[in-house]
């Protein structure tokens, strides 16, 4: 009996095949996920890293090299999904990944203890996630994991002030107060609201008076007066997060995740001396808890040349 060739694969070629990962992509997670192939050259990498993210020393950044298609935001993204063992279509990153992996117990068991520690994944493209038109800008680089940070938390990261404003409520327990305050006064949520708050001046004064117990009166410029005061440093930005981590529970980790940093950073020293100090100032203030890892099409040396790297653990494909 004639069989057709589709029949004696496992699963079915005849589907559309995206060449390209992309890591704000969504829509197949679970095929993507279950059709990762752990080389052995992988394999090895991954042991450098898993070992270097299980035992911690001094270092939490890695730089993922390689060239065009091989696979470098492919590998960035399963490890965003497994390390937080996120859930896809109600199985567990982690559970899929692991039947790669019967044959490597080494292997298998660093990610056992990877996943075991409690994190969140901050998974980007920052080329999609930046705002700034000019890369020359001073805190171009810091602007975008600032946004993306925010976010996370569920504050607005478009806006750094409003965010900031946000930030301020909610660490005094106001903000859900504020929200629902906002939602009487102007007749729609809070989070379509702010991304109009030129035209909701009054009924964000409003709100914030009914929720701090003041005088609409007296809040009328309040995001004025954020938009002025509000200015991010690298040193602010790591205190931030180290100030969210501790909120977390006890060993807790924050891992951004970040694609084509080597395109967006392309020649601009400025830049990578803004990404080594990143991962600097994470490294000091969150010991450990901050990881920083990132794509490029090219190694570390061809970008920093003589300056001395932040991210000495090395994982390539």
């Amino acid at each position: 009996m004639a069989q057709l060739l589709k029949d004696i694969f496992e699963k079915p070629v005849d589907r559309a095949i995206d060449g390209v990962i992309k890591a704000d992509d969504e829509a197949s997670l679970r095929v993507e996920l279950d059709e990762y192939v752990v080389t052995s050259e992988i394999g090895q990498r991954l042991e450098q890293f898993l070992d270097a993210y299980n035992n911690y020393d001094t270092s939490n950044g890695v730089w993922i090299s390689g060239f065009f298609g091989s696979g470098k935001s492919h590998l960035l993204k399963m490890l965003a999904l497994v390390l937080e063992n996120r859930s896809v279509d109600g199985i567990k990153a982690h559970d899929i990944f692991a039947d790669k992996l019967k044959g490597e117990p080494m292997l298998a068991g660093a990610l056992n203890k990877a996943v075991s520690i409690p994190s969140k994944s901050i998974l980007f493209n920052i080329d999609q996630k930046a705002d700034v038109i000019s890369k020359t800008d001073v805190d171009a680089l810091l602007s975008v994991f600032q946004k993306v940070f925010d976010e996370t938390c569920g504050f607005y990261g478009k806006q750094p002030h409003i965010a900031q404003f946000e930030r301020d409520l909610a660490g005094r327990g106001q903000f859900d107060a504020f929200k629902a305050a906002f939602l009487i006064a102007s007749g729609k949520d809070w989070e379509r609201g702010r991304e109009q708050s030129v035209l909701e001046i009054n009924n964000i004064a409003t709100a914030f008076a009914k929720a701090t117990g003041g005088e609409p009166a007296d809040a009328k410029d309040i995001l004025s007066q954020y938009r002025k005061d509000t200015r991010v440093s690298i040193e602010d930005f790591a205190n931030t997060v180290k100030a969210w981590i501790d909120l977390q529970p006890k060993g807790f980790r924050l891992n951004f995740f970040v694609d084509e940093v080597g395109q967006y950073i392309a020649d601009n020293v400025k830049l990578m001396t803004n990404l080594q100090t990143i991962a600097e100032s994470l490294n000091t203030r969150c010991k450990g808890q901050a990881w920083i890892i990132v794509t490029s099409q090219q190694d570390m040396e061809a970008i920093v040349g003589d300056t001395k790297p932040t991210f000495p653990k090395w994982l390539a494909v």
